[in-house]
Order: structure tokens, then sequence, then C-alpha cells
């Protein structure tokens, strides 16, 4: 039974940091219909600004997790006003071809001007502790992260149904052009849903860094692409299914962890995507987009 306990710990706590980055995604593509793959540069964003402040001695966990958190949320403003406004009302190609080509120059900024290779960071030992719970010993990251992900969605839920920005935030991933004719700025919608997707890539960098302890420039591609999937599972666009499709990609990774034998402990990633490619031949537009019947074109 505490065996069965804590692998619902470990599922929850992968299935919080997806959850995560999914909505950081599906916020941003509910509004702009694009799929920023850029999200993973702007965790080493974060990663990286916590190399910088060991290195100016200001080692406090609060201060270095703040930072990581503001830079973060300041990159994804900075990459939509100068890569993604431009290309705001061009054919959603141009945007997914803008979005691959920031993720490459930012992954070659951070080679050429930082380094190529890991670099440790020992600054979140807070996360490190193991913590009586209900009878179990659990780290307290697994804790942490659990806790804080369901707080972020509440955070969420409020803001976008009980703040006019969030109510225009809502209004514009259905109509963008009627919510324009209302006197709201489109500049600022957008950039909100930026700003929230880059708070959220930042509360998901520290987590990841925790849980690896090293940053490089390659830190948020894995994670980005996991994230992905889970908004293809849950509804693309659907904000509700990019969490649940975020919980369920973390209890189906540590279900292949442990049912799986070891000698095919390497190909758990490959039964991974197999389960969720047999997932999406039953719903094959996510769990929470209602089917519809795929007649002749209109």
């Amino acid at each position: 039974m505490e065996f069965v306990a804590q692998q619902i710990m470990n599922a929850l706590s992968f299935g919080a940091e997806y959850a995560l980055l999914a909505l950081g995604l599906a916020i941003v593509f509910s509004i702009m219909g694009l799929v920023n793959f850029a999200h993973g540069e702007i965790i080493a964003v974060g990663g990286y600004t916590m190399v910088a402040m060991a290195a100016l001695s200001l080692n406090n966990p609060l201060i270095v997790v703040g930072a990581a958190i503001l830079a973060a949320a300041i990159g994804a403003v900075t990459l939509e006003r100068v890569a993604f406004r431009p290309v705001r009302y061009a054919d959603p190609t141009t945007g997914l071809l803008t979005a691959f080509g920031v993720s490459i120059v930012l992954q070659n900024l951070f080679l050429l001007l930082v380094s190529p290779r890991p670099i440790a960071v020992t600054s979140l030992y807070f996360l490190e502790w193991p913590i009586p719970f209900v009878g179990l010993r659990i780290s307290s990251l697994q804790l942490f992260e659990t806790i804080t992900t369901i707080i972020v969605i509440v955070v969420m839920m409020l803001f976008l149904k009980r703040t006019v920005l969030g109510l225009a935030m809502r209004a514009a991933a259905l109509d963008f052009e009627m919510v324009r004719l209302t006197g709201i700025k489109a500049n600022r919608v957008f950039a909100a849903a930026f700003l929230i997707s880059g708070l959220l890539a930042g509360i998901a960098c520290v987590f990841i860094m925790a849980r690896r302890g090293s940053v490089d420039p390659h830190l948020g591609f894995d994670p980005v692409l996991m994230a992905f999937v889970a908004c293809v599972v849950g509804g693309f666009g659907s904000l509700p299914g990019a969490v649940i499709g975020g919980f369920l990609l973390g209890a189906i990774e540590v279900a292949m962890l442990v049912l799986l034998p070891q000698s095919l402990g390497g190909m758990t990633e490959a039964f991974v995507f197999g389960s969720i490619a047999l997932l999406l031949i039953w719903r094959p537009d996510g769990i929470l987009t209602p089917p519809r019947e795929k007649g002749d074109k209109q």
C-alpha cells in the first residue's frame, strides 16, 4: 500500500509539471493560434537566471526563485513584442516557423554566450528535504510541486472569471474581432497571454531545476515536448484539457516506469507515446474537445 501511495505522489508530481507547461502553451494557442515551441527556451532563461544569482552570491532561495520567475515572464513578453507581434496576423505556418526560429536562435545564444555544458544550481536545497506525510516519507519537491500547481490553477480560474482582462482573454479565444470592437486593445490581450505563459514557465523551471540540478541550452526541450503532447491529449486550446492532459500524461509515465520490466526500461518513452496514440485513436480531437462528424469540406 505504501508503494502504491508513493507512486501516486510521483504521478501527481510529474503531472503537475506537465500541467503547468501545458497551460502556458494552451493559453497562447487559444488566443493567438500559435504553438509556441520557444516556450522551452523561456524555461532555460529562468534556469540561467538562477546561475546568475549564484554568481552574484545571492543564494537566498526566495531571491533565486523570484528572479527566475520574473526573468521568464519578462522573456516571454519580450518575445511577444519582438518576434511574434509582427507575424500576429500572418498565416499560422509563419507563426510556427517563427517559433522554431526563435527557439533555435536562443539555444545557439546560450551555447555561444554561456556554456554548452550543464551548469549546476545548488540554491534549491529546500526542495530536497524528506517530509513525513500520511505515513509516507516524500520529498518536499513532490509536495511543493503538487500544491503549487493546484494553487496556480485556482488563481487562473479566478483571474479568467472575475477580472476584466481575464474575461477579455476568454472572449478573445472565441471571437477576437468582437473583443476589439468593445474597445479592448489587442496588444494588451496578447501581452497578458504571454505574460501568464512566462510566469507558468518560470514556476515550472524552478521544479525542473530542483529535479535536474543543472541547466543547459536544451533544458526545456523535453518538458515542452511532453507538455505539447498533454495539450493534444486534453484538446488543444482547452485550458481544462491542458491540465487534465498533463496529469494524465504524468500518470501514464509513472505507470510505465513501474509496470515495464527492467529489460525494457530504456523504452519507457516509446510505450508512453504508444499509449497516447491509442488514446488519440479513441478521441482524435482530445479528451475535452467535443467529437464532430468528419464530413465533406464546406
